[in-house]
């Protein structure tokens, strides 16, 4: 049961929007703790094929609820060490789902919000939307959410936008590779629902195979065991039901049965 997700079911995709529009879709612990168990839960729903993450209302995620913030301001650092800790583990979880996540931006997204955002394998945002991670405004840092935005925005960019807390378009995150795909406000999900489809068409397991293979080969040297590993992989999957059907499937020029 969950008091701050709208979670839908449409076949084998999962679909979960933030449901606080009355703050911006504000995150707070409650938040943080329903975002961790519905993405444990559904990444390990063997029916589902992927995820879509959004919001309902005007923003996507405007970053820490004020109350939430108020009550951290007394905290002792134990108690802080402790809250970031349960964000950062919530990331994580949504980072490492198994199955692929795509985000659907459909209004401003800060501090937090880019965490969340960046955490998503492929990111589709409107056109007009902004991004800002407005930490240093605060006298803060985003420290949870970096290792995920530096990875998705790029070091250099973030290196801007972490110290000067600047608003940037979401054509300025689309020419960074931040964001995948822009789409007007009315065709976004349109064409959220394509690379849905995209994903939903392919092997289950070999789009699964694929998140955990990009996500493990980032930055690994170009070692002895790195090439012994993706060759294992590529005969583990080649030797498998699935992939054994996809090839015939593809050679007898027919839909394969996962299809």
């Amino acid at each position: 049961m969950t008091t701050t997700l709208d979670i839908r079911r449409d076949g084998p995709v999962a679909r979960v929007f933030l449901n606080r529009p009355d703050v911006r879709n504000a995150f707070n612990g409650a938040v943080i703790t329903e975002l961790a168990a519905a993405f444990g839960e559904l990444g390990a729903d063997a029916s589902l094929r992927a995820i879509v993450l959004g919001g309902h209302g005007k923003a996507f995620c405007a970053g820490a609820d004020l109350n939430w913030m108020r009550t951290m301001a007394g905290y002792t650092w134990q108690q802080n060490h402790a809250d970031a800790q349960t964000l950062a583990e919530m990331l994580w979880q949504l980072y490492s789902c198994p199955l692929p996540v795509v985000g659907r931006v459909h209004g401003d997204c800060y501090a937090g919000g880019v965490g969340l955002a960046a955490v998503c394998d492929v990111l589709v945002a409107a056109e007009g939307v902004h991004f800002c991670l407005s930490e240093a405004r605060l006298g803060l840092l985003p420290a949870t959410i970096g290792p995920y935005v530096v990875r998705a925005l790029g070091q250099q960019a973030s290196r801007r936008y972490f110290a000067t807390a600047e608003r940037f378009s979401a054509e300025q995150a689309h020419r960074l590779g931040f964001v995948h795909e822009l789409a007007a406000p009315d065709a976004l999900d349109a064409r959220v629902d394509a690379i849905v489809q995209a994903l939903v068409t392919n092997g289950p397991a070999a789009v699964k195979a694929s998140k955990l293979l990009v996500r493990e080969l980032a930055g690994a040297p170009l070692s002895a065991e790195l090439r012994a590993d993706t060759a294992r992989r590529i005969a583990d999957i080649r030797a498998s039901d699935e992939g054994r059907e996809g090839v015939q499937a593809f050679l007898n020029k027919r839909a394969p049965r996962w299809s």
